[in-house]
């Protein structure tokens, strides 16, 4: 059995996950509105966010740790949403596989590779044409000027400019081989 590490102080990580069995996480906005609440309420306390995507049968988050007890947050954040979900849709049973995927993140260039492959997630599996166009990223945030507790200076910092963080996503992303850059 392939153990995993703790969510460690300070450190960036790159955390996904899918539905059990491919089963999907999100049918309807409500779902999608739902977890996000539940990420704020479990989440922002513990971890700075700077990227994230929730696709219909998993999802990509881009995060800092900020206290240690990450990891169990985490845990609630899954274990009330599949309560939540399956009470909604009358189902039952495991939503989310366990447990779920971190990668230690160590350089600028891996963080700017994760935050393309989280925004284009939603083109490579056609949901839309470009990251724009897809309610349940952080792209769109990314790219206004609202308050936010995203941390988009910091994810423009690393792309030098808002400019060249546009450029960087409308560049066509051979997603297979950023996959094998990133160890997905």
């Amino acid at each position: 059995m392939q153990t995993f590490e703790q969510l460690e102080y300070g450190n960036f990580y790159h955390l996904y996950n899918h539905g059990v069995g491919k089963r999907n996480l999100f049918e309807k906005p409500e779902n999608y509105e739902y977890f996000l609440a539940l990420y704020d309420k479990y989440i922002s306390p513990i971890a700075e966010t700077y990227a994230w995507v929730l696709m219909p049968n998993h999802f990509h988050l881009l995060v800092r740790i900020k206290e240690d007890s990450a990891s169990l947050q985490f845990s609630k954040l899954f274990n009330s949403y599949a309560q939540a979900y399956n009470k909604y849709h009358q189902t039952h049973g495991a939503l989310f596989e366990r447990p779920f995927k971190r990668k230690l993140i160590h350089s600028n260039e891996y963080l700017r590779q994760v935050i393309l492959y989280i925004h284009n997630n939603p083109v490579h599996h056609g949901f839309c044409s470009h990251p724009i166009e897809y309610p349940w990223s952080s792209y769109l945030t990314c790219i206004s000027v609202k308050p936010t507790r995203l941390k988009r200076e910091m994810v423009m910092g690393w792309f030098d400019s808002e400019a060249n963080f546009k450029y960087q996503h409308n560049a066509k992303i051979e997603i297979e081989e950023l996959e094998r850059w990133l160890g997905i």
